[in-house]
């Protein structure tokens, strides 16, 4: 694994036949990604990127929070 503030390369992973990948285990430690968890797919015309669910659910909620107006700084009206 190399590391270059906060970047990192993990190593080349091959797809299977099935579609499946190995997610490193060095990648797998420090995301702390285990047996059963969730990850969201994203990508751009660039490439993907995986997310553990729970860390883009506290991203949403936050944003949500703030539209629909259950931010608790908000004073009623």
């Amino acid at each position: 694994m190399l590391e270059n503030e906060g970047k990192y390369i993990f190593g080349v992973c091959k797809v299977s036949e099935k579609g499946q990948i190995v997610i490193p285990k060095e990648a797998r430690k420090l995301y702390q990604i285990g047996a059963g968890d969730t990850l969201l797919m994203l990508g751009d015309k660039n490439g993907i990127a995986l997310v553990k669910t729970e860390v883009f659910s506290a991203v949403t909620d936050s944003i949500l929070g703030g539209i629909n107006g259950s931010n608790s700084n908000e004073k009623p009206e």
